[in-house]
């Protein structure tokens, strides 16, 4: 049966008065996110992150503090008054609003959900309940105004951005405030932003509970709330679903088709200090007669470099059925859901649009690219392969490598050295038996996983790229060794070492980290 909340938007939140009690008395308990995979084991656990409640609320049949805190916030379940005042400060937790008692049972008001952070930190993310990832009744809740917890597209911008220290840091459209609870690790001032008024209360539930500093929080659409502040870094997981009409704050944005992702992107720009990243999930549209790569290389600002990654593409029909999934369309009955679907597909085809791409953009200001002393780079690419998060880092040097290269012409290149990358191996492939293989493959086993194939040349060139002959003299010892003109190959090879750093086999010396891990020329 379908568990209906029995808590409505229009009830006031809780407040952050009694965080801290609360807090110590959840983390007494361990409930946290490793606690929590020990209580209920991998399959109860991964089962949670599916809606399904059943082994988890099997695993939790006993009366202990963490049995109790699991049942009360993330199953939703009512406890007896005495087994709740044995795990949290019941008097504190039900003054702040955390909690309501009803016929001698205790209910929470909020889903309050364990979330590990990247150094260990035990953080908790609250949100409307039914609507964590992880919790008691999935999403599927239609109400306007609800707040989502924790879930994939979150957890991914968080791996992907760079967490570099900064002195400003704005999370654009925050929800539960996910990514601001990130950013307030390595930012001095955190601004978080929303239209909807009550993801801002629940980001200051969850700054609380989780012991970080309290941010900066706005009310108002995308950067009108900001005026004319710049930053050094903005995140934004925005609502990016491209849908025939704007019915739910968190996930349709109000703008016709991907609208809302274009603006965003194109006004990051003026918005960024030198040196600053923008990083923002996005859908866009895939529109019959244009290429969507170019579709997405309008929507980058002048003065930016960008690296925009598709990872995924679904057709109308697929799209539709998700999100008519997601909202509980389905539940409907068949013919509301008919016209529902019908509705969608006729926004599509009036558009002329055929797909729907889903991904990463990451744009970071570059000064002699705003001052127009350089040539943007803007890549643009589809990579629905497996990654290895955090990608944070892989961003970073991503940038630092399209610097190098536009800075170093083929003469600069063969005068350096490069460093072949630690999680590099080679692969040999060919036919069993033979003398010499057909190809060989250079793949990364770390952050991206990319793979390219190489020539011998190459192959013997990555081979002994340790930092301590320039690329020239390695040429001139594999032409002597080959017996090639040194001089065509010094010639023909510059591209192929272009490609090689660009996708971060190669390093050059100048970019690796100096002595105490502080990248060369930061010092």
């Amino acid at each position: 049966m379908e568990r209906v909340s029995t808590t409505s938007l229009t009830t006031s939140l809780p407040v952050p008065a009694h965080a801290a009690r609360l807090r110590e008395a959840l983390l007494a308990a361990d409930f946290t996110a490793d606690g929590l995979l020990d209580l209920l084991g991998a399959p109860a656990y991964a089962a949670l992150a599916r809606s399904e409640t059943v082994p988890a609320l099997r695993a939790t049949r006993g009366d202990s503090p963490l049995e109790t805190l699991v049942r009360l916030f993330l199953l939703q379940e009512a406890v007896g008054s005495d087994r709740a005042a044995a795990a949290l400060p019941l008097d504190e937790a039900l003054a702040g609003g955390w909690v309501v008692r009803e016929d001698g049972t205790v209910r929470a008001t909020v889903d309050v959900r364990p979330y590990g952070g990247p150094d260990g930190e035990d953080w908790f993310i609250v949100s409307d309940l039914g609507c964590a990832v992880g919790g008691a009744g999935g999403i599927g809740r239609k109400e306007e105004g609800v707040v989502l917890g924790v879930g994939g597209a979150s957890t991914t911008l968080a791996g992907i951005t760079v967490r570099t220290p900064v002195a400003t840091a704005l999370d654009l459209g925050t929800g539960s405030g996910i990514q601001a609870l990130h950013a307030a690790r390595h930012a001095t001032l955190v601004t978080a932003t929303d239209l909807n008024p009550r993801a801002l209360d629940f980001t200051r539930l969850t700054l609380a509970l989780s012991g970080a500093r309290e941010a900066e929080l706005l009310e108002g659409s995308l950067y009108e709330p900001v005026d004319g502040d710049t930053y050094d870094l903005i995140v934004s997981n925005p609502p990016f679903v491209i849908s025939p009409g704007a019915g739910l704050t968190y996930r349709d944005g109000g703008m016709s088709g991907d609208d809302l992702c274009r603006t965003l992107v194109q006004q990051a720009g003026e918005r960024l200090n030198d040196g600053g990243y923008a990083q923002f999930l996005a859908n866009w549209q895939h529109v019959d007669g244009e290429e969507w790569q170019d579709r997405l290389r309008s929507w980058v600002p002048r003065g930016c470099d960008a690296w925009i990654v598709q990872r995924e593409v679904q057709d109308v029909t697929q799209y539709t059925e998700l999100w008519l999934r997601d909202s509980g369309d389905h539940r409907g009955g068949p013919e509301a859901y008919r016209e529902a679907y019908d509705r969608w597909l006729d926004a599509f085809a009036a558009s002329g649009t055929r797909a729907i791409g889903f991904g990463w953009i990451t744009l970071r200001r570059d000064p002699a690219v705003a001052a127009g002393k350089a040539e943007p780079s803007i890549v643009v690419e589809e990579w629905p392969h497996p990654v290895e998060q955090p990608l944070g880092p892989a961003v970073r040097a991503h940038f630092e490598r399209q610097g190098y290269l536009r800075t170093h012409d083929d003469a600069a290149l063969l005068a350096d050295s490069f460093t072949l990358a630690p999680e590099v191996v080679q692969e040999q492939v060919g036919l069993p038996g033979a003398e010499d293989p057909e190809h060989v493959v250079l793949r990364q086993n770390r952050g991206m996983r990319r793979a390219t194939r190489v020539d011998h040349v190459g192959a013997g060139f990555a081979g002994v790229c340790d930092g301590s002959l320039s690329a020239g003299r390695i040429l001139d010892a594999i032409a002597q060794l080959t017996g090639e003109d040194p001089v065509v190959l010094r010639d023909r090879t510059p591209q192929s070492i272009r490609l090689l750093v660009e996708e971060g086999f190669l390093t050059p010396e100048s970019l690796l980290p100096a002595e105490g891990g502080v990248p060369a020329g930061e010092e």
